[in-house]
């Protein structure tokens, strides 16, 4: 009978199952319908979606082109996550508006002209024997040949350097194996010196080359002394890529213009487009950068140019360290593969990819065998004996990335508009997709590394055309996530990029980046060192030298300290700000009205204003960061004075307050809300300490800030009694007030504790009252039921052992809560509350997941 039972109930089990799949394929149906979706579309969206609060496989980090910036977004969602603030001003963070960060912009300044704006093209991450460590992001700017870095761990840029030298390096950022440098290569020859020479001295003087910035890992900074420049011919270099594997110690690259045409449209001369564009090949630079590395360690090898070494190329050539080798004509890719044997070239105008052979190379280079030399004197390889072979891809190869599997390698066509999948090894084509529109760069998961995981692609495209809903004449960018994990490209997903022209991507696994919630309380977040004006609480305050004013402050939920500042007009004028938060994700902004500052103060950071109080009048300054539920009372007052100007006296008008009983039940009613207050947060501080709180990181975060608000309270209340005995009850009120306001600060940081704690202690949902509990939330119970406590409903631990026969008696309520109205009992209840539960028409199961809840409600009772 037993086993029959069994059979049956599986039975019906089987049928619910059927029911609800067959229920949710309805829904999903009537979705696709309504918005015209093929399964294929729905699969593609299932694919890239991600559930609140579920996170990303990877990063993307990504260039934001005439912004300056680097976008950040995630993998497969391609929700935006950052925009890390470069070479530009970035107001929401800051950047460029307070002292700290304009020291970090001033650092790109070249022959002391300020630049504000940047052309961020190649992003690339920090390696470890040819893998993706996570620590450090390098970024170039085109426009005025400047590298910078970004600290990963804080992700805020660290340094920029500029290259006394070039004028504009499209060719960076790209790292050696173990990042010992940075590789930039020049784009436009120019002079390297500042002076001017004429376009007939091009031949003689305009000069290419590439920069190798050495990284110092340990610091996190570029040493410019320790870096030196090849310089190279005027053939316009392009991209760079450095070996690995058995390629380590050389590195490749691209350029145009073999011709060395110099233009001249305006004289009646073919355009710069025709002349580069007459020989039918360009030249691949080979050259050996740790021989180089040597080399410039004795002063007779190098030229000293604007204070920066370089080697010249008679002296990489006596050493045999630099080679050129025939390429596709106008190149703009070169990519060395994950075992650094073979060097893939793309060519604009060449329907061919190139694939070399880095044996085959250095064989030709051991044993001397050169084709001829150039003008210059570089010795020229001879591509035959240098390639692998080549393969028909399409019209404008432009980049390449590897994918996981061996050999497997996607292309860019941007005239073809597509991104085509082949074997560079077996020089087979294996697929193609089309791409909206002309796509440029790509990038494969770790798709530069010698560990690519391929998965996901992402196409960077120039044009976006009719793809999303119209905004004027600028269109946004267009970067599309393909799937790559199956035999066949799938399209998945469109993201208009609307700030800038992204160039390229560097993706990485999201386990590898490891970052910080908070600074060490007082740090420059700069120069991860103690900040010169570090503020702790109680050190508030403000100091006059001369003219000269130098402001102590602090911000915390939720008030600025000082709240009044007087000013002289023309004094200048140094503030520091503190956030002395700990709590995660507590970030203050600050500003004063129109003074053109703005600060974003992440917890424990210390930043610095400075400006001049040049204007007479009354400024309000601000929490700019909606930080708490009394951010907009976080604020104060900075008063600026004419020290010339007779005011004559001010008279202060006292608004007439309260009469003195009502203020004295004004503060017996806050003393008595201050009491109970009290009694809930004690409560909590016992409930962490008999549940062992400290064991779980995140918790004893939350409870150590809970902790330090409560600290506050006592000097407060100590500032409201004494105001009370002295018969002042308007400060009594106030500073009674400023103690409920800590209070509520402790609570919102200890409630948050003991929702994460329960999380932690409690026992297991089942799979029902998982369901339960979404119910609960989703059909509006939770608007009046707060587990727990009693709030514009009662609460509801225990609710299952109120009734006889509870469970029927709660599935019957729910399901017609008319039906019990009249019942003494409820009728007590609507009294009470002034309120009668409204029928929120669950369905038999879902009341039947929601009684499964409240059972695991009383399961843990006593975590409630």
């Amino acid at each position: 009978m037993k086993k029959y039972l069994q059979i049956v109930y599986g039975a019906l089990l089987g049928v619910l199952v059927i029911v609800q799949s067959a229920t949710a394929e309805s829904e999903f149906q009537k979705v696709m319908q309504k918005r015209g979706l093929s399964e294929k579309d729905a699969l593609a969206a299932l694919k890239v979606y991600n559930p609140s609060g579920k996170h990303d496989e990877y990063y993307a980090f990504v260039s934001g082109g005439q912004s300056g910036q680097v976008m950040v977004y995630g993998i497969p969602s391609m929700r935006i996550l950052k925009y890390i603030a470069v070479f530009a001003p970035e107001p929401w963070q800051g950047y460029g508006f307070d002292t700290d960060s304009k020291e970090i912009l001033r650092q790109g300044n070249i022959r002391g002209r300020e630049i504000n704006w940047g052309d961020t093209h190649h992003p690339a991450l920090s390696e470890s024997d040819g893998k993706y460590d996570g620590k450090y992001l390098f970024i170039n700017d085109k426009a005025n040949a400047r590298i910078a870095v970004i600290d990963l761990k804080y992700f805020e840029t660290s340094q920029i350097v500029v290259n006394p030298i070039f004028k504009s390096s499209h060719g960076g950022a790209f790292v050696t194996p173990n990042t010992d440098y940075i590789l930039e290569s020049c784009q436009y020859a120019a002079p390297f010196t500042n002076d001017y020479y004429p376009m007939e001295a091009y031949e003689e003087v305009y000069r290419g080359g590439v920069t190798f910035w050495k990284f110092d890992k340990k610091n996190g900074k570029i040493s410019q002394q320790d870096s030196f420049t090849l310089e190279l011919p005027p053939y316009m270099q392009d991209l760079t890529d450095a070996g690995k594997g058995i390629s380590d110690g050389w590195a490749f690259t691209n350029s145009f213009n073999s011709e060395l045409y110099t233009g001249g449209i305006e004289k009646g001369l073919p355009p710069f487009e025709a002349g580069c564009s007459r020989n039918d090949m360009d030249y691949l630079h080979v050259y050996n950068w740790k021989k180089l590395a040597e080399l410039v360690k004795d002063d007779k090898n190098v030229k000293v140019i604007n204070g920066h070494r370089v080697i010249p190329i008679e002296i990489a050539v006596k050493n045999n360290a630099l080679f050129l080798i025939p390429e596709n004509k106008s190149p703009h890719g070169v990519d060395v593969n994950p075992d650094g044997q073979y060097i893939i070239v793309s060519g604009k105008l060449d329907t061919h990819a190139s694939v070399y052979d880095f044996k085959k190379i250095l064989k030709q280079i051991e044993n001397k065998e050169f084709a001829s030399k150039d003008s210059y004197g570089i010795p020229i390889l001879d591509i035959k004996k240098s390639l692998h072979g080549q393969l028909e891809l399409g019209l404008g190869h432009l980049h390449n990335t590897f994918g996981k599997e061996d050999g497997t390698i996607y292309s860019s066509l941007y005239v073809d508009s597509q991104v085509v999948k082949w074997n560079y090894k077996q020089l087979k084509l294996l697929d193609r997709t089309n791409i909206h529109y002309n796509v440029g760069h790509l990038e494969a998961m770790e798709g530069k590394s010698a560990d690519p995981q391929g998965e996901y692609l992402i196409a960077l495209n120039k044009l976006s055309i009719d793809r999303f809903l119209p905004v004027g004449p600028l269109h946004p960018q267009n970067n599309q996530l393909i799937d790559i994990g199956g035999k066949k490209m799938e399209l998945l997903v469109d993201m208009p990029v609307p700030l800038g022209e992204p160039h390229q991507a560097a993706s990485i696994r999201a386990s590898k980046i490891h970052t910080e919630v908070r600074y060490n309380m007082g740090t420059n977040s700069k120069t991860l060192k103690p900040h010169v004006g570090k503020t702790l609480a109680g050190q508030e305050r403000i100091e006059r030298k001369g003219n000269h004013v130098y402001i102590y402050s602090t911000m915390v939920r939720s008030h600025i300290n000082p709240e009044h500042i007087t000013l002289n007009k023309g004094d200048k004028v140094t503030m520091y700000i503190t956030n002395l938060e700990r709590a995660q994700d507590e970030t203050h902004g600050f500003t004063i009205d129109h003074h053109n500052i703005h600060a974003s103060v992440e917890p424990g950071e210390s930043v610095q204003l400075d400006f001049v109080a040049d204007i007479e009048g009354v400024f309000p300054y601000y929490c700019t960061e909606f930080c708490s539920a009394l951010h907009i009372e976080m604020l104060g007052y900075m008063l600026v004075k004419d020290p010339n100007k007779d005011y004559g006296w001010i008279q202060k008008t006292k608004i007439k307050g309260l009469s003195k009983e009502e203020l004295q039940k004004e503060y017996e009613k806050i003393l008595a809300n201050n009491e109970a207050t009290n009694s809930v947060i004690d409560s909590l501080f016992k409930f962490f300490e008999d549940r062992g709180y400290a064991k779980y990181p995140t918790v004893k975060n939350l409870v150590d800030d809970a902790k330090d608000q409560y600290t506050k309270i006592d000097s407060e209340r100590e500032k409201a009694t004494k105001a009370y005995n002295e018969k002042n009850l308007e400060n009594a009120v106030l500073f009674e007030n400023m103690v409920w306001q800590y209070m509520i600060k402790t609570a919102d940081s200890a409630i948050r504790a003991k929702d994460l704690l329960v999380t932690n202690l409690a026992t297991k949902k089942s799979a029902g009252a998982k369901k339960g509990e979404e119910v609960f939330h989703e059909g509006g119970c939770s608007g009046c039921h707060v587990v727990g406590r009693v709030s514009s409903g009662p609460d509801l631990i225990g609710v299952l052992k109120r009734h006889r026969n509870a469970e029927k008696w709660v599935a019957e309520y729910i399901k017609n809560p008319e039906s019990k109205f009249k019942e003494p009992y409820m009728e007590r209840l609507i009294k009470f509350f002034n309120l009668k539960m409204p029928n929120q028409n669950m369905k038999d199961e879902e009341i039947k997941d929601i009684i499964e809840y409240f059972k695991w409600i009383d399961e843990n009772a006593d975590l409630f």
